[in-house]
C-alpha cells in the first residue's frame, strides 16, 4: 500500500492481546505531572495556572512570602474590547513568612485542581491551600496553621486612573499602523472602582460606561442594520473578598484576625448589561447561594469533578529505557507526555466559560517582554482569528473534553450566524455565511483590517484590503468539519440537525453561490482566492478544495434518516463540480500543492497539507499517501512550534520518527522565562501560547489513535522506543484504551464491545 506500514484488522489480533486486569493511568496517576517549586518566585511569570473554566489564576508567592494572584474571567471584555484581567489580590500572613532557614514548597496538584503552599520553621507550619471551585463561581483559600497567624487579603489594582492605552497591538479595535502616530485615534483605558460601602467585605469593578468597536466597526465597514449587538457597553465585572470572621481595615484590605485556620472567599462575577448597583445586588445574591453549601460539600464536588476529568481520557507516555525515569530532565518521552496533560489542564481551567479560549495568552497572559505595565496586552490583540482559535479545540473529541467546546461553537454558530449571513449578502449580494479569519466578539473585524484608506460606502470592493486572508474562507469549512466531528462522537442528533446542518447549509450555499463559474468541464472555478495567508493569488485553493470534498462527503454518509433528499441532492451536485485536488512535480515526483495555480507568498503556512489535516483526504489508510509524504519533504518553509502543525502532518502521514521529533521539540519549547513547563511561546502568538499546546495534544493523540468514519487506526505513528497507558474517544460514542509495551498491546478495552470489528492495528 504505498509503502505505508500495513494495516492489520484487529479482530486477528485480539488472541494475541491481554484483556484483564487494566494497569491504566487515570486521575490515580496523574500525581507525576504535578508541578512543585521549593522557592518563592520573582514575578507573575513564575505563577501557576488555576481555574474552573471561567475564572482563572495566576498564583505566585513573593520573596516576601505574600502570594499574590491575577484573577481573569473569559467574559471579562473591557470598553476597548480588550480581554481584561479582572484585578490582583494579595494575602499576607502575619508574622510574615517565610522567615531566614524556613522551608517552603508550592505545588500545583492536578488531581484535585489545587494549589498548597506550605511553609515551614522551628515553629511548626503553614499551609495555603488554595482552588477555583469547580461548580460554582467562588476563588477559596484556606490557610491552617500550627500556630496562631493572621491573614490579610488587599486589592492590588493597576487600572487606577483613566490613561491612553500602554501598548497596543494589530488587533486592537483602533490599532492604525499607517498614520505616524499609529493610532486613529487616543485609546482609553477606564479605570477599576473599589467599592466604599462594605461593612465585612471588600470588593471592586470595572463597568464599561462607553464602548469603542461596534459602533466604529459598523460604520466603517458596512454593518448598520445588520442583526449586531454591542457585547461591551454596560458590561460590568468584578469580585468581592470575604473571610470567616473578616474585618475590613479599609475599602482595599480585610484582615482575617489571628488564628490557627482562616477561610478566604473571592467571588467573582460578570454582568451584561447591567449598572454596578444591579451587578453588586446579584452578585450578593451569588455570594448567599454559594455561601449556603457546606465547604467540605463544595471540596468533595470539585474534587470530584476533578476525578472524573482525569478519569474520561488520558496519555501517559514512559521510556522504554526505563532507566530514563531516573533523569526526568532528559527523559523526552515524560517532558512531552507531561506537556500533554498540563495543557489539557489549562484548556480545562479556561473552556467552560461564555467566550472560546483566546489562543493569546488563554486567561493566563501576564505582563511581560517590555510591558510590564500591562499585564492585559496581547500581540494581536483581542480578535479570534479562526486558524489559531481552532488549535486549542482539535484534540478536544479524542479526550472526551465536549463541554470545553461548547464556547466554540457559541460564538460562531449561535451568537454570530445571523450576522455572518446578512453580511454576506451585503457584501457579497448572494446567500450563505462567509467567516473572516479575524472576528470580534460582535462580528466587525479590526479596523486596520478592513483598511483605513476609505469605508464601505466608499469603495467599490467591499471586503478588507489586508490581503493576509483578504479572500481566506476555510474557517467555515472547518467549523463545520469539527461540527460533525462532535456529532460522530457524541451520536448528539439535536446538535446535528440544529446547529451542524443549518450551519453546513450556510457555508456551502455561499461556495456554490460565490464561484458560480464553471469551466469547459463542468467544475467550480475558485478565483480570485487565496491558499490561507502564504499565497495571495491563487486558483483553486487546497484549504477550501480539500474542506470542501471532506464536507459534501461526510454529509453524504450521514444516515439518510438524519437528512433530507433536497440536502443530499444539494451536497451531491456540489461534490461533483470540484475541481480536482491539486499536485505538483518536482523532478518528475507527484505530490500535493497549495492550489492549482499559486503566486504572491507572504507566509510560511503548508496549505497544500491542509489535504492531510484537517480534512484527511491523504494518510494513514488512504491511497496516494506519498503525495503528502512527498509535499512534507518540498514544503517552503517547514517549522515547528506556534501555530506551525508539522508534528500533526507527519502523524497523519505515518512518520513516527519525524512525528516524534517535533513534538519532543515542541514539548520542550516553554518560555524561558516562566517556571510553568506549560506556559508555551510567545512564538508568533503571545505568552501562553495555546496553539503551541493545543497542536503538540493532537499531535501526541494521533501518533496513537486516528480515525476516519467509522474505521480506528491503533499505532499510526507510534515511536518504537517509547511506552504508554491510554484512554482516548473515538466516533460513534466508543472508548479506547490501553498499554503500550515495546509495540505490543496489552488491556485492551473498547466500549461499545461491538466497535472491536472496527479497529485496525498499524503495524511493521
Amino acid at each position: 500500500m504505498n509503502n505505508m506500514k500495513a494495516l492489520v484488522p484487529i479482530l486477528a489480533l485480539l488472541a494475541l492481546y491481554a484483556i484483564g486486569q487494566s494497569r491504566l493511568m487515570g486521575s490515580s496517576q496523574i500525581e507525576k505531572y504535578n508541578i512543585a517549586w521549593d522557592s518563592p518566585s520573582k514575578d507573575s511569570l513564575g505563577s501557576m495556572p488555576l481555574g474552573n473554566g471561567d475564572i482563572g489564576l495566576n498564583v505566585w508567592v513573593e520573596e516576601s512570602g505574600d502570594l499574590l494572584c491575577y484573577l481573569s474571567k473569559t467574559d471579562s471584555w473591557g470598553d476597548n474590547a480588550r480581554l481584561l484581567k479582572v484585578g490582583k489580590v494579595r494575602v499576607k500572613l502575619s508574622p510574615s513568612l517565610p522567615r531566614g532557614g524556613s522551608e517552603f514548597s508550592q505545588v500545583l496538584d492536578l488531581k484535585t485542581g489545587t494549589i498548597k503552599v506550605r511553609y515551614g520553621d522551628d515553629k511548626g507550619t503553614a499551609t495555603i491551600r488554595i482552588w477555583v471551585d469547580a461548580n460554582h463561581p467562588v476563588i477559596q483559600m484556606d490557610v491552617e496553621s500550627e500556630y496562631p497567624l493572621e491573614a490579610n487579603a488587599s486589592i492590588e489594582l493597576w487600572r487606577t486612573e483613566r490613561h491612553p492605552i500602554a501598548s497596543i497591538s494589530h488587533g486592537d479595535v483602533m490599532f492604525n499602523k499607517q498614520k505616524e502616530n499609529g493610532l486613529q485615534q487616543p485609546v482609553i483605558i477606564e479605570p477599576d472602582v473599589v467599592l466604599e460601602n462594605l461593612s465585612d467585605r471588600i470588593g471592586w469593578y470595572h463597568h464599561n460606561s462607553k464602548s469603542v468597536g461596534p459602533k466604529e466597526t459598523a460604520i466603517q465597514q458596512g454593518l448598520l442594520g445588520l442583526p449586531i449587538r454591542d457585547p461591551l457597553l454596560h458590561r460590568t465585572f468584578g469580585a468581592v473578598i470575604e473571610a470567616n470572621n473578616g474585618i475590613r481595615i479599609d475599602k482595599s484590605n480585610l484582615a482575617s484576625p489571628k488564628s490557627k485556620s482562616h477561610r478566604i472567599r473571592i467571588h467573582a462575577r460578570t454582568q451584561h448589561p447591567s449598572t454596578p448597583e444591579a451587578w453588586l445586588r446579584d452578585l450578593d445574591a451569588q455570594i448567599q447561594e454559594t455561601n449556603a453549601i457546606p465547604l467540605d460539600q463544595r471540596r468533595t464536588a470539585h474534587e470530584d469533578w476533578w476525578a472524573a476529568f482525569w478519569d474520561r481520557s488520558w496519555i501517559d507516555i514512559t521510556h522504554s529505557d526505563t532507566s530514563m525515569a531516573n533523569d526526568p530532565l532528559n527523559d523526552e518521552a515524560f517532558i512531552a507526555s507531561r506537556g500533554y496533560a498540563l495543557q489539557r489542564f489549562i484548556s480545562a481551567c479556561a473552556g467552560r466559560g461564555k467566550y472560546p479560549i483566546k489562543f493569546n495568552g488563554s486567561i493566563f497572559n501576564v505582563a511581560h517582554e517590555g510591558k510590564p505595565e500591562d499585564a492585559d496586552y496581547r500581540r494581536w490583540g483581542p480578535a479570534y482569528w479562526w486558524q489559531n482559535t481552532r488549535l486549542p479545540y482539535i484534540s478536544m473529541c479524542a479526550s472526551g473534553d465536549f463541554d470545553h467546546m461548547k464556547p466554540l461553537f457559541q460564538l460562531y454558530v449561535d451568537d454570530l450566524m445571523p450576522f455572518l449571513q446578512a453580511r454576506t449578502e451585503r457584501y457579497m449580494g448572494h446567500s450563505g455565511a462567509f467567516i473572516s479569519e479575524e472576528i470580534y466578539i460582535w462580528g466587525g473585524i479590526p479596523m486596520a483590517t478592513y483598511g483605513w484608506e476609505s469605508t464601505f460606502n466608499e469603495r467599490e470592493d467591499k471586503l478588507q484590503t489586508l490581503g493576509y486572508h483578504k479572500y481566506e474562507w476555510v474557517s467555515g469549512l472547518e467549523l463545520v468539519f469539527m461540527m460533525l466531528n462532535y456529532y460522530e462522537y457524541t451520536q448528539d442528533e439535536d446538535f446535528l440537525q440544529q446547529k451542524a446542518l443549518p450551519t453546513a447549509h450556510e457555508i456551502l450555499i455561499f461556495f456554490d453561490e460565490h464561484y458560480r463559474d464553471r469551466d469547459e468541464n463542468g467544475e467550480m472555478v475558485m478565483y480570485p482566492a487565496q491558499a490561507l495567508e502564504t499565497w495571495w493569488d491563487s486558483l483553486n485553493p487546497m484549504p477550501e478544495l480539500a474542506g470542501l470534498y471532506a464536507v459534501t462527503d461526510r454529509l453524504n454518509s450521514l444516515p439518510d434518516n438524519l437528512t433530507s433528499e433536497t440536502q443530499r441532492a444539494f451536497w451531491k451536485r456540489l461534490n461533483k463540480a470540484l475541481p480536482e485536488i491539486p499536485l505538483r512535480e518536482v523532478e518528475g515526483v507527484k505530490m500535493l500543492a497549495p492550489a492549482e495555480r499559486y503566486d504572491d507568498k507572504h507566509n510560511k503556512e503548508s496549505p497544500e497539507l491542509y489535504a492531510v489535516f484537517p480534512f484527511r483526504l491523504f494518510g494513514v489508510g488512504k491511497p496516494n499517501i506519498e503525495y503528502g509524504r512527498e509535499a512534507m519533504k518540498h514544503q517552503w518553509t517547514p517549522a515547528v512550534g506556534g501555530w506551525s502543525q508539522e508534528d500533526i502532518f507527519y502523524a497523519y502521514l505515518g512518520d513516527a520518527a519525524e512525528a516524534k521529533r517535533a513534538i519532543v521539540a515542541r514539548s520542550k519549547g516553554f518560555n524561558a522565562e516562566s517556571r510553568f513547563p506549560a506556559f508555551w511561546g510567545p512564538n508568533f502568538d503571545w505568552l501562553p501560547d495555546q496553539d503551541h499546546g493545543g497542536v503538540l495534544m493532537k499531535a501526541i493523540q494521533s501518533l496513537i489513535l486516528q480515525v476516519d468514519g467509522t474505521d480506528i487506526y491503533l499505532l499510526p505513528a507510534w515511536p518504537k522506543d517509547w511506552n504508554a497507558s491510554f484512554k482516548l474517544n473515538a466516533p460513534y460514542a466508543t472508548t479506547v484504551q490501553a498499554r503500550i509495551v515495546d509495540g505490543e498491546i496489552y488491556d485492551l478495552e473498547i466500549h461499545p464491545k461491538e466497535r472491536a470489528k472496527d479497529l485496525v492495528i498499524v503495524s511493521e
